[in-house]
């Protein structure tokens, strides 16, 4: 008799083992997935707002004017940063791009001051651009505005299409893990369904006897997240010491919202999962267990 209590421990011990196993492995792809997706956004961010408006000042404006024009700019609410840029130094960039000095060559500097703009992302696109651009041009220090409208629509349309495949790719992650950890579930609550039996023959409640498989499913899908949260921030570290631009720590907040997601998913999947396990078994006919 005590040699099959042990036997059944060790089995259920196992199944525990195994279930929590299979859940950390599935939520861990998950996390990665949900990494990825912010990510991407955090990288459109960051290209949008490094894409500059170049505003061209008019050879005849006062030095006042374009800083106060500047500083209007930069009292805007979608102005990220500024910079002006005077004849000289824009003839000094050139020289050292072209490698050459055309000042000399051409006998005059033939380019413009100008002021270079950093718009906040949610404003980095072409439609709010295109009202900006119609606002500065109504100031008479501004000679034109210029930026690459082709590059803003490309980033758009594949930003577009990338959110799109990560949504596709998570929710067919989403019904699949839910599958695994559910059969998973399944078949550690099939191991102990003679004791679900046992329990509702004498009396207990369906109530009570839930409430224990339904603590040690929160428990389970609690641990699970851990170490999935673990070997997450693991490999993290891991590649940002190959990709060290490619994977920032400084976001605290999306790395917080990512691991509070996980460990809201794992205990969430493992309690459903583990409630309509023990439903099954509590709704069976004796001759059903055999099965």
């Amino acid at each position: 008799m005590g040699n099959h209590k042990k036997i059944a421990k060790k089995k259920i011990r196992s199944s525990y083992l195994t279930t929590t196993i299979s859940i950390a492995l599935v939520l861990l792809i998950i996390g990665i997935i949900g990494f990825l997706g912010l990510n991407a956004r955090q990288l459109s961010n960051y290209v949008k707002e490094n894409i500059g408006v170049t505003i061209n000042i008019n050879d005849d404006a006062k030095q006042v004017d374009v800083i106060k024009l500047q500083k209007l700019l930069d009292a805007k609410p979608y102005v990220k940063s500024t910079e002006y840029i005077s004849k000289d130094k824009a003839s000094q960039i050139l020289q050292k791009d072209l490698g050459e000095d055309f000042v000399n060559f051409l006998g005059s500097n033939p380019l413009s001051a100008s002021i270079n703009v950093h718009f906040y992302a949610d404003y980095a696109q072409v439609d709010s651009i295109k009202a900006i651009k119609t606002n500065l041009l109504k100031y008479k220090q501004v000679k034109e505005v210029l930026y690459q409208e082709n590059l803003l629509v490309l980033i758009e349309k594949n930003v577009k299409k990338i959110s799109l495949i990560l949504l596709i790719f998570g929710v067919l992650l989403f019904l699949t893990s839910y599958t695994l950890i559910n059969n998973t579930i399944r078949l550690s609550i099939y191991s102990q369904r003679f004791l679900i039996r046992t329990m509702k023959l004498v009396g207990a409640s369906k109530s009570f006897i839930r409430y224990p498989f339904l603590i040690q499913s929160i428990i389970l899908g609690l641990i699970s997240s851990l170490i999935s949260i673990g070997i997450l921030t693991g490999l993290l570290f891991l590649i940002r010491q190959e990709f060290i631009e490619l994977i920032n720590f400084n976001q605290l907040e999306l790395l917080g919202i990512l691991f509070i997601g996980i460990i809201f998913f794992g205990i969430l999947i493992s309690y459903l999962a583990t409630f309509f396990a023990v439903n099954k078994y509590l709704r069976i006919r004796e001759n059903e267990l055999y099965y």
